[in-house]
């Protein structure tokens, strides 16, 4: 899991504000932001007056009046039903921004198997990773041919589990006290929990705007 990590010195940083609103940050977050997505008629009227955008969110965040816009809450089936919370994409250029900054801090807490969003870790490295401990816990798939009859057949488990609901059910208080054993920089904090309070299910009713959503009301 992304969230499994390995003992580490814990070290702070503060003063990371500055580099998560700097302009050229922006311009990189706008461009992580639309990869993929350049046909997307939301990211071509952002993109219609760029630098008047990416400035005013630049102002927004340098004097504190940025607000994340409200979620766009839609039904996914693919095939289970899903209900999903988008954000307007100036939101996820700031999401962007942050990550930018603080994913090299938390990149080296998580363990060398961790491969949920993690950079150079897509599906081929999971899947090598798979058959490296399929090896080792087979004894380098030194096994009996006559498996179904030998008692001394090594056999091991794989457990596929997920967590439901995650992402609106998540404990925002023990996820900003693991955030902050990293981080002192009380301006990315703030920013952090202003984009956490911008939630469809926590700020609009839990069960009933998930209830609502579902019923198309």
């Amino acid at each position: 899991m992304a969230l499994a990590t390995k003992t580490i010195i814990m070290r702070t940083h503060n003063r990371l504000y500055k580099e998560v609103i700097s302009f050229e940050n922006l311009i990189l977050a706008w461009q992580k932001a639309r990869k993929g997505k350049t046909k997307k008629t939301y990211v071509l009227k952002f993109e219609e007056e760029l630098f008047f955008n990416l400035m005013t969110l630049h102002y927004e965040l340098k004097y504190k009046t940025y607000k994340p816009r409200e979620l766009i809450t839609f039904i996914l089936r693919d095939p289970k039903t899903r209900v999903i919370s988008k954000s307007d994409f100036r939101d996820r250029v700031i999401h962007h921004a942050i990550i930018n900054i603080i994913e090299p801090i938390f990149n080296k807490s998580f363990i060398h198997d961790s491969c949920a969003n993690q950079l150079g870790k897509g599906n081929l490295f999971g899947l090598k990773r798979f058959d490296n401990f399929t090896k080792k816990v087979s004894k380098n798939g030194l096994i009996s041919k006559n498996k179904f009859r030998d008692n001394n057949y090594i056999t091991g488990f794989c457990l596929k589990a997920d967590i439901k609901h995650y992402f609106e059910e998540v404990d925002h208080f023990t996820l900003l006290n693991i955030i902050q054993r990293k981080m002192t920089d009380k301006e990315v904090i703030r920013l952090i929990k202003e984009i956490l309070n911008n939630n469809a299910f926590n700020s609009g009713g839990g069960a009933k705007a998930r209830k609502e959503c579902l019923l198309g009301i």
